[in-house]
C-alpha cells in the first residue's frame, strides 16, 4: 500500500469554494478534459443537521499505461464513484472516491476535505490511498502502486490549476450577475 497527501489554500473564500466544487470539471477547467461524464445518481439533505450528501458517478478517459490496457483489455473509458458531504454549520466539504474500474486489481480510495482558514482562504487536503491487489511478487505490487502515485501527484497539479481556473471564472460570472441584479433593482437596465 502506498500513500499520498497533498494541501494546498486556495485565495477564495469557503462559500466560493463549495460552490464552485460543483462546477469543477465544467468547460472553464481545462485540465481535466479527461473527465467525460459526471452523473449525480442520488442526493440528500439530512434534515438534523443540513449536511448535503451527493452520490456521483465520474466517467474518465482511460489514460492507463498502454502496456496496462493490452495487458488487462483495452478498455476506453474508466469509472469512479464520489460520495461528498457538504456541512455549512462546520463550514467542510468533504469527498470520499473509489475507483470502480479494475477494482478487481487495484483498489484507489481518495478523501479530500476544504475548510475555511479565514474569511478568504480556503484549505485542501487530499489523502489517498493504492493498493495493488494482484498478488504475486512484491516487487511487481511495488511497482503498480509507484506509478499509480506518480500519476496522482501528476494529476493533482493538474487538478489544482484546472479548480484555479474554475474559481476565477466563478468570482467573475457572480461578480457580474450581482451587478446586473444591482442595476435592475435601481431600474437602470431592463431584466
Amino acid at each position: 500500500m502506498k500513500f499520498f497527501s497533498n494541501t494546498h489554500t486556495f485565495n477564495y473564500s469557503w462559500e466560493e469554494v463549495s460552490t464552485a466544487n460543483w462546477r469543477k470539471y465544467c468547460p472553464w477547467n481545462d485540465k481535466s478534459t479527461h473527465v467525460i461524464a459526471v452523473d449525480t445518481l442520488a442526493r440528500e439533505v439530512d434534515p438534523a443537521t443540513g449536511i448535503l450528501r451527493t452520490e456521483r458517478l465520474i466517467t474518465c478517459k482511460q489514460s492507463a499505461p498502454e502496456w496496462l490496457k493490452s495487458m488487462m483489455g483495452c478498455m476506453e473509458t474508466s469509472q469512479v464513484f464520489e460520495t461528498s458531504y457538504v456541512d455549512p454549520s462546520n463550514k467542510t466539504v468533504t469527498m470520499v472516491s473509489q475507483n470502480i474500474t479494475w477494482s478487481n486489481l487495484v483498489n484507489v480510495q481518495e478523501t479530500v476535505v476544504y475548510k475555511p482558514l479565514d474569511a478568504n482562504r480556503t484549505q485542501f487536503k487530499q489523502d489517498a490511498s493504492i493498493t495493488a491487489l494482484c498478488g504475486g511478487w512484491q516487487r511487481i505490487k511495488n511497482g503498480i502502486e509507484d506509478s499509480l502515485i506518480t500519476r496522482f501527484r501528476e494529476n493533482a497539479l493538474k487538478g489544482k490549476e484546472g479548480f484555479e481556473c474554475v474559481l476565477a471564472m466563478s468570482r467573475r460570472v457572480f461578480a457580474e450577475e450581482r451587478e446586473r441584479e444591482r442595476l435592475v433593482g435601481e431600474g437602470k437596465m431592463m431584466a
